[in-house]
């Protein structure tokens, strides 16, 4: 028997879904800094990758409105096949479900531009189909303040479980013991987590007197 929600996530327990991280879709994002955002989208991202999360990437409307997803989101998931949609929820995509229906994979976590449109629907509407469903509240982004925080309310309120890309990232490793992908998660670390990384940084340089790491 499962505890569900109270199980933590591991990278074989979950499959992460992104959604629409395209230019248009950033210009209308008003409740955080869109570089901010940018950065933690990147680094959620990267945690996926280093801990070999099946991740699912959509983008809507690309030619007529959105334009093609971020170039250092593609530049992380370089063989991602991307599904192209009309609509504004990626649930009603056929290959979407399809595809995580193949994964197999109970729990999904989420992220999407915008929250109250693009996340809200699809998370819904997992949630229904018997998924258990976390979504990344500062990788996603509504057109508001209020957008954002009501619709982050909706989602709590019918079940789903908000996270952070950070908390992401270290429920990945959880034990600094994994060396496999240790060196993955301190180089995300440094990159991506701000004041935490720079102390990281500093520590590695100037305590334990290692190289200093080269990004790229």
């Amino acid at each position: 028997m499962t505890q569900g929600k109270l199980e933590l996530l591991t990278p074989q327990n979950c499959a992460l879904v992104l959604i629409d991280f395209q230019p248009q879709m950033v210009f209308g994002v008003a409740n955080i800094d869109r570089q901010l955002l940018k950065n933690n989208v990147i680094g959620l991202a990267k945690a996926a990758q280093v801990f070999k999360v099946p991740t699912v990437l959509t983008a809507v409307e690309s030619e007529a409105f959105s334009g093609n997803i971020w170039p250092e989101l593609l530049a992380v998931l370089p063989d991602n096949k991307i599904y192209e949609r009309s609509s504004m929820n990626t649930w009603d995509d056929a290959g979407v479900k399809a595809e995580l229906k193949k994964i197999g994979r109970k729990k999904l976590v989420f992220a999407a531009l915008w929250t109250e449109v693009c996340l809200n629907f699809p998370v819904l509407e997992a949630m229904a189909d018997g998924y258990e469903v976390y979504f990344v509240e500062d990788a996603s982004g509504g057109t508001s303040v209020a957008a954002h925080n009501l619709s982050v309310q909706r989602m709590i309120q019918a079940g789903a479980v908000p996270v952070t890309w950070q908390q992401f990232l270290l429920e990945m490793q959880r034990d600094w013991s994994r060396k496999e992908t240790y060196s993955g998660t301190m180089g995300i670390v440094v990159e991506h987590s701000g004041a935490y990384g720079a102390g990281v940084d500093y520590a590695m340089t100037h305590v334990h007197k290692m190289p200093a790491r080269k990004l790229g």
